[in-house]
């Protein structure tokens, strides 16, 4: 058995309303009379049915829309907070972005500083470390500030710690002078032999050789002359051959 619509039983429900009181008084009316009621019954069942039917299909198309309505006032709340969403990720984005930036400068700067650097020692250039290239020049620094003590103490350990830089003969060097400077001639002769051991092709070769026959005459050792005429010998166009020269009376 079909089941009737919303409307369809409304209109069935009106028609038998009308039509069972016309049926009692059927017998009333001759055929053409009846006829012509029940025509008239029915335009205005049928009136009745459509102005039904229309309020129920309004009210159903106010309730659609209305429906539809709060549809997209959830759909334009959910795009709301979907954008917000987005604009945190993105700035959450951007501020990973800088970071991951900002960590690869500093990578790089610190890369950089270990790299070698090239330098210019006694007019030669020359690729050294980083920490080599301070250590040096801290305990140089130390020399020339007057602190003899504390400068011998870090060139030793530079020379100990660095034996093949290009630093190591100047380093070599000037530990010899900051025993020298602290009276220790002995300390100072052993020092600046190494000198003329392991760096012979030095700059500070003929310095070094200089420094120990004057480190010789302090100690009123004979051998002094000797290793001025050696120095001359070695070392002929050297700055420190002339001064060799100069004590030895020009000879």
């Amino acid at each position: 058995m079909k089941k009737l619509s919303k409307s369809g039983l409304s209109a069935a429900l009106l028609a038998a309303t009308i039509w069972l009181p016309l049926q009692a008084h059927a017998g009333l009316f001759d055929d053409d009379e009846a006829r012509k009621a029940l025509l008239d019954l029915r335009s205005k069942v049928e009136a009745m049915r459509a102005d039904l039917q229309a309020r129920i299909d309004n009210k159903a198309d106010k309730a659609s829309t209305l429906d539809l309505i709060n549809q997209n006032d959830a759909t334009l709340q959910q795009v709301n907070q979907l954008r917000g969403q987005i604009e945190v990720l993105a700035n959450e984005l951007a501020n990973a972005q800088k970071r991951q930036k900002d960590f690869y400068v500093d990578l790089d700067t610190r890369l950089r500083k270990l790299e070698p650097r090239e330098v210019t020692i006694d007019g030669k250039t020359a690729q050294v470390d980083p920490n080599e290239q301070r250590s040096y020049e801290a305990a140089y620094k130390l020399f020339t500030a007057g602190d003899y003590k504390a400068a011998g103490v870090a060139l030793q350990e530079f020379v100990q710690r660095y034996p093949g830089s290009s630093y190591a003969a100047n380093a070599q060097y000037w530990l010899g002078n900051s025993y020298f400077a602290q009276r220790d001639c002995k300390a100072a002769i052993a020092a600046q032999q190494v000198v003329l051991k392991n760096y012979a092709d030095s700059p500070k070769a003929p310095d070094a050789m200089l420094n120990i026959a004057s480190c010789q005459t302090e100690l009123k050792d004979k051998a002094a002359r000797k290793t001025l005429q050696d120095l001359i010998k070695q070392y002929p166009d050297s700055t420190a051959a002339e001064t060799a020269k100069q004590r030895l009376g020009g000879k």
